[in-house]
């Protein structure tokens, strides 16, 4: 413990120990609007003179509001104790990047990164000193409304990113008043609620949450993460916010995670509902017993200080282990030298940095746009091309998607805002108002078309059919919009369909009725100018799919590093035994668009690829080198990807695991040769005692441009005698 922490906590009596693991809204200190970010029916359970000691505040920020908050709590706090100011800042605060499944889609860590520094920096200069991201939770299910939170149903790409995530938001330690403290949630298995539905029950195998689960949360902690928060769900039988196994045994002691534990809103109640506590006096123990350090607006802790004499010694251990880490957390943050760090209206305000801000974001948005369509090259549109623009996200700032809480919708440019600049000729008819055609328009619409080249119609969700609480039995678009397309597509035109969403959506009626597809998960602030570049050609669609699209709803969950069965179609299809293998009767059990997916406006293929040494041993490096040619007269970009496969293993491995990718920029009619090196400790897998270790036999490797199509070589893992 630090001088600083050491001489305070001597200090403290135990009301106020238990006031710093308490967290509240802002609104328990002024009559604003915090952000809500769960059920708000506990405003009456802390009492006026615990107010001035609780330890840390949510959902309120801005420069002159934090500031005010701060000196009114400091002026009445015995110690002088700052309040440490926490938000959900997920993917930008004034300036929205596009959603972390779209940053997912760029493979490219380095905007990631951009992007949490981005939002660090505005953030802190509105008081915030932690933010609740990054999500690192694996989702393979699109019903559940929170995938848009997540980047995926990768371990690796998950991993990568949150490590770049941590990185952007934290800088370099310690933390300076630029950036805030990260925290990685939800710990864990949060991304596999049971039918895709929200706090839904989560039943895995532990052996199953090693081998593909864990991984993004460690890299996250690896990264040197501050704070790591409990999620809803059950987990090997028990709630994660009281699973002593769980966030002891694994994040404590194996993952050496000792930073601050924060619950998520109202979790610790929580536990009463699941049936795992009796009441809140029984959930408060529970909770610290499992080392939950803040508790999130369930008032339980505040519940001890109804009996302080009656607290166990050692639930008073307890709180003081738990106390000692909040202190430190505060001061690693700066807090006791300037209570007010990082705080500035100046930098709120500065229009220069906002400009900034707002280029990198239209860089990132354009990086994370994913063409998955592109018949007769109908994309990039000329410039001279006349354009019918219609659909219901057309006219519309609702490009940002959930948790963007600072962004304002109404100053957000629409697509139809921005195309007008680029195009010489673009109609508009909105046609249709996400579910409501309107019929009335029809007419002016086919007048309308007769006189275009082309019709570019933008569908999708809105920003609030994702996020939180927004499960979904059928994710796909509404009916009234595939049909309002089905009516574009008889006047025949060739039809660019972009489709903006927050999750993976059902799009095999879309892909047959559309000349061109491009999907854009919420692409945030610039967006509009982003997908307007992209339509004609000042900038090409670089994005690749990090989940997969199903085909059906019956597919799901689906993903494409599934493990296979003992009756794969593929031995079944080869032997003749086309009935009794692991298949569909009525859908082919590929997916319409594969993880890895996406195209570009240049013809970039692997030519060649040639393994360096077919036997490796343990502590050695797989090394390989691939030939991408470019035979188009457009430059562009790839994203080349590297997956292997063990044969044979003490557990069922995956089909594929990716385990390698970058971003290659080819320029046109060019060739490059790329080198891939991947350290044989990447290929370690889960054993069935639950420990993990490298095996030595055969592995197929696999490189290509997406999850589906690759080449393939094999490479023999063994101990081999050092010379």
């Amino acid at each position: 413990m630090s001088k600083t922490a050491k001489n305070l906590f001597s200090k403290m009596t135990i009301d106020e120990k238990i006031g710093q693991l308490i967290q509240v809204t802002g609104d328990f200190f002024q009559n604003d609007d915090s952000e809500i970010t769960g059920p708000l029916s506990q405003t009456n359970r802390l009492k006026e003179d615990a107010r001035y000691n609780v330890g840390s505040v949510l959902g309120i920020s801005g420069a002159d509001d934090v500031a005010k908050i701060q000196k009114n709590f400091l002026d009445h706090n015995r110690l002088k104790i700052p309040l440490l100011f926490m938000a959900d800042i997920v993917h930008g605060y004034k300036t929205i990047f596009p959603i972390p499944l779209g940053i997912a889609s760029t493979f490219n860590p380095d905007m990631m990164t951009i992007s949490s520094e981005v939002a660090a920096s505005e953030s802190a200069a509105g008081g915030i000193r932690v933010t609740f991201a990054p999500m690192t939770d694996l989702v393979r299910d699109p019903r559940w409304g929170r995938v848009m939170e997540s980047t995926g149903e990768d371990p690796h790409l998950n991993s990568v990113m949150a490590a770049a995530s941590v990185k952007g938001f934290q800088g370099e330690l310690p933390i300076d008043n630029n950036h805030v403290a990260a925290t990685v949630k939800h710990f864990a298995g949060y991304g596999m609620p049971e039918a895709g539905r929200e706090y839904n029950t989560v039943d895995i195998s532990e052996w199953r949450f090693r081998d593909q689960y864990l991984s993004s949360y460690k890299a996250a902690i690896d990264a040197q993460a501050k704070l790591v928060m409990t999620s809803f769900n059950t987990l090997f039988g028990v709630p994660a916010t009281g699973n002593k196994y769980l966030m002891k045994d694994i994040l404590r002691d194996e993952l050496s995670f000792d930073g601050v534990l924060i619950s998520d809103w109202n979790a610790i109640e929580e536990l009463i509902h699941h049936g795992t506590a009796a009441d809140l006096n029984n959930a408060a123990e529970i909770a610290l017993n499992a080392g939950v350090d803040i508790d999130m607006m369930a008032f339980a802790y505040s519940k001890l200080l109804d009996d302080i004499d009656g607290i166990p010694d050692k639930i008073l251990k307890l709180i003081d282990e738990s106390v000692i880490r909040i202190l430190e957390l505060k001061e690693d943050l700066g807090l006791f030298k300037d209570p007010y760090i990082g705080i500035s209206q100046q930098k709120e305000m500065d229009a220069g940095v906002a400009n900034k801000n707002r280029q990198q974001a239209l860089r990132v948005a354009e990086e994370s746009v994913v063409l998955v369509k592109n018949s007769n090259n109908t994309l990039p549109l000329s410039t001279s091309q006349r354009v019918f623009l219609t659909g219901p996200k057309a006219n519309t700032g609702d490009l940002l998607g959930s948790w963007s809480w600072k962004g304002d919708i109404d100053a957000t440019d629409s697509l139809f805002t921005q195309l007008k600049q680029k195009m010489d000729t673009v109609n508009f008819a909105e046609g249709i108002n996400y579910r409501q055609d309107s019929s009335n328009e029809w007419d002016n619409i086919v007048d309308q078309v007769k006189d275009v080249d082309v019709i570019v119609v933008a569908l999708g969700l809105q920003s609030s059919e994702s996020g939180e609480a927004t499960s979904m039995t059928n994710p796909a678009l509404p009916e009234e919009q595939v049909t309002y397309l089905q009516k574009l597509h008889l006047l025949g035109k060739p039809v660019v369909t972009i489709v903006i969403t927050g999750r993976p959506l059902i799009l095999r009626t879309v892909n047959e009725l559309s000349d061109s597809v491009l999907i854009s998960f919420f692409p945030g602030t610039m967006g509009a100018k982003a997908l307007s570049n992209i339509l004609v050609g000042d900038t090409e669609p670089t994005g690749r799919l990090p989940m997969t699209f199903p085909r059906s709803t019956g597919q799901i969950p689906i993903y494409y590093n599934a493990y296979n069965t003992g009756r794969p179609a593929e031995i079944g299809v080869q032997n003749g035994e086309s009935k009794y293998i692991s298949k569909y009767i009525d859908s082919p059990n590929e997916p319409l668009y594969p993880f890895g997916f996406g195209l570009g406006y240049a013809d970039i293929d692997i030519v060649d690829v040639t393994m360096i040494n077919h036997v490796v041993s343990m502590s050695g490096t797989i090394e390989l080198t691939v030939k991408l040619v470019n035979v188009s007269n457009n430059a562009g970009s790839t994203v080349l990807q590297c997956y292997t496969h063990q044969k044979v293993g003490d557990t069922v491995r995956p089909l594929k695991e990716l385990k390698w990718f970058k971003k290659v920029y080819l320029l046109a009619n060019s060739s490059k040769e790329i080198k891939i090196s991947l350290a044989v400790q990447n290929l370690a897998s889960v054993h069935s005692d639950l420990k993990s270790s490298v095996d030595e036999g055969y592995y197929d490797v696999m490189v290509g441009l997406n999850s589906l199509e690759m080449k393939h070589d094999d490479v023999q893992i063994k101990y081999l005698e050092e010379k």
